[in-house]
């Protein structure tokens, strides 16, 4: 059975994003005539909502053979599901059962001192040498080791015989806000770093720092590698403008499933947040906030019935929502579109996002697991 709540996802749009972007990479004039960058394809936070396997199977088809997630658990389901492409785990190691790296062939940051010393420990253990990439806290401070404190962290992890520093890497915290001057300090301390360790006689094979907004922002941080998640997912990080062509791949699509006439004063849902000014027609979807649908919708957000925009009133509920279509005939068992295009209309997440004040990301890896993924072009 398929419930009336859905999530398309076309793993043919995956692919031609992720080939967009390497296409972009290409055909960028860069300094110096460096080469242009590989790809890191981020899938982690479950390919922020549109499902880690199939995803991940749908980038290595379409060339993808460096991806990355949050934690070795999410790196397992990967390789459960048949991805054989390099995978790097974002994530602080240092009080996981790191043996699952070993078991599962992944690539591992070291980002603290002792996500360092459990896997040195089990690699000295199993009597292998173990290549990792290390990442560097640049200014964001949280995982990284301080890029002002190398002295006193490196010499012990560098001094291992059974592990290998193969990538080196930092992370933007101001990627995506064009006026902060914070990313450029953070591109200087790295910069800094990187001239430390060629001083120490240390050139990791890869070096990356670039996310999707870096990505646009500024090829000086492209480096070897880059790392795009959104953009991956046809989404360009607000407040920002590309003209890549990409296409959407998620669409959130539900069904009436019961229509409600209610008299001029009376209200709607929990609260009696809405009050009607006028006769108004009410129709019901089967989706709420335990679908990931956020409560902040309610008077400010809108989906699409026969075409046309319909706003949500009332306060969203666990399991359902509720809109206004007095204006709109349509009946239980029509289509209503809450992210996507129907007719000429397009509602899209950053819309969404924009609309209740929060993030694409959050509103795409918050759909829930009740919202059955729809999988297309595979």
């Amino acid at each position: 059975m398929v419930r009336s709540t859905t999530a398309d996802i076309d793993l043919e749009a995956i692919g031609h994003n992720f080939r967009a972007i390497a296409d972009f990479l290409a055909h960028e004039p860069l300094e110096n005539g460096a080469r242009a960058p590989g790809i890191i394809a981020v899938v982690k936070a479950n390919a922020y909502g549109h499902g880690a396997a199939p995803v991940g199977i749908a980038l290595e088809r379409a060339g993808a053979t460096l991806l990355a997630c949050a934690d070795i658990e999410e790196a397992v389901t990967l390789r459960r599901a048949g991805v054989r492409a390099e995978i790097l785990v974002f994530g602080a190691l240092g009080v996981s059962d790191v043996s699952g790296v070993f078991d599962y062939k992944l690539t591992p940051t070291v980002s603290t001192p002792s996500a360092g010393k459990a896997l040195q420990e089990q690699a000295e253990r199993r009597k292998v040498r173990l290549k990792y990439h290390l990442k560097i806290d640049t200014g964001m401070n949280r995982l990284g080791l301080r890029y002002d404190n190398l002295s006193r962290t490196l010499p012990e992890l560098l001094a291992s015989e059974h592990l290998e520093l193969v990538g080196l890497y930092t992370h933007f915290a101001t990627a995506d806000m064009p006026d902060h001057p914070l990313m450029e300090q953070q591109r200087t301390r790295f910069e800094a770093v990187r001239e430390d360790l060629r001083a120490r006689g240390i050139q990791p094979k890869v070096v990356h720092a670039a996310n999707s907004a870096a990505l646009l922002r500024d090829s000086r941080v492209w480096y070897d590698l880059v790392r795009p998640g959104l953009l991956l997912y046809g989404v360009v990080p607000p407040p920002l403008a590309s003209t890549l062509p990409l296409r959407p791949v998620l669409s959130l699509r539900s069904r009436i499933v019961a229509v409600k006439h209610i008299r001029a004063g009376e209200s709607v849902s929990y609260g009696a947040r809405f009050v009607a000014e006028r006769p108004t027609r009410i129709a019901v979807l089967p989706a709420g906030y335990a679908d990931g649908l956020d409560l902040r919708l309610a008077g400010r957000g809108a989906v699409l019935v026969r075409g046309r925009r319909a706003p949500i009133v009332g306060a969203v509920a666990m399991d359902m929502l509720m809109i206004d279509m007095t204006d709109i005939e349509a009946y239980p068992g029509d289509e209503v579109v809450l992210l996507g295009t129907q007719g000429a209309e397009r509602i899209d997440v950053r819309e969404m996002a924009a609309a209740i004040g929060t993030i694409p990301w959050e509103i795409l890896c918050r759909l829930g697991s009740r919202i059955e993924r729809i999988y297309t072009g595979s």
